[in-house]
Parts: C-alpha cells; structure tokens; sequence
C-alpha cells in the first residue's frame, strides 16, 4: 500500500513574493503567513500558495504547450471577480476557452501579475 500525502500547499516562482503574496490575499481572502523579499506565503489554515523568488522567471505563452499548471478559483459571481482582480493587477488574455456564444461563460481565464495562468469559474449550486 502507497503512503498517502496531504497537500500542503502549491509553490509559485516570481519575482516579487510580497507583492504577489499580496495579490492573491485579496483574491482568496487568505492571511499573508509570510512575507520577505526571498519568500512569502498565503494560506487558511489548510491550504497554501508559496511565493518563491526566481527574478528570471518568465511567464509561458497563452494558449500554448509551456503551459504547466494553472490554478483554479470558484466564486459567486465571475463577471464582478474579473472586474475586481483586473482591478489588482490581473490581465485577462484574449483566448478565452470558457467562453462561447452557444454557453455563455463557463470560466474565464487571467493572468496574476506575474503571468501565472488561473481561471475564475462560478460556484456549483
């Protein structure tokens, strides 16, 4: 039988951990746990996102296969969480796979500051 593990939390590389730590404490509502100019961190208790210094980091394209993670957020209203993270500092990119004529919006994609990819997807009900 394998040994089980827990995440602890989702590493991201960036330039500037206290700034991005910052950006995703207004997304998520998380407590900045950390923040130094090497390292920062967000969390609830049971969930993390880690910030680590990589000042050459650049972000992959979109759409394209360097793509290798993103991150994904429910909230109550994507159209109004769009406006607000745009508001922070996020972009959106112009190809949009959640979005068509036929279904309207089933998620939106954006960049943080930094470039990482994450998309804003509504809440199951």
């Amino acid at each position: 039988m394998t040994t089980k593990a827990k995440l602890l939390a989702v590493t991201l590389d960036c330039a500037e951990p206290k700034k991005l730590a910052e950006f995703y404490h207004q997304v998520t509502g998380f407590d900045v746990q950390y923040s130094e100019d090497e390292y920062a961190a967000v969390g609830n208790g049971t969930t993390a996102i880690y910030f680590g210094r990589v000042p050459e980091r650049e972000p992959a394209p979109w759409p394209g296969p360097a793509k290798q993670f993103h991150l994904d957020f429910r909230v109550p209203d994507v159209e109004k969480a769009v406006e607000e993270y745009i508001a922070l500092g996020a972009t959106k990119p112009d190809f949009q796979p959640g979005v068509s004529e036929e279904e309207g919006v089933r998620w939106i994609v954006l960049r943080d500051p930094e470039g990482h990819l994450f998309c804003v997807c509504p809440d199951q009900s």
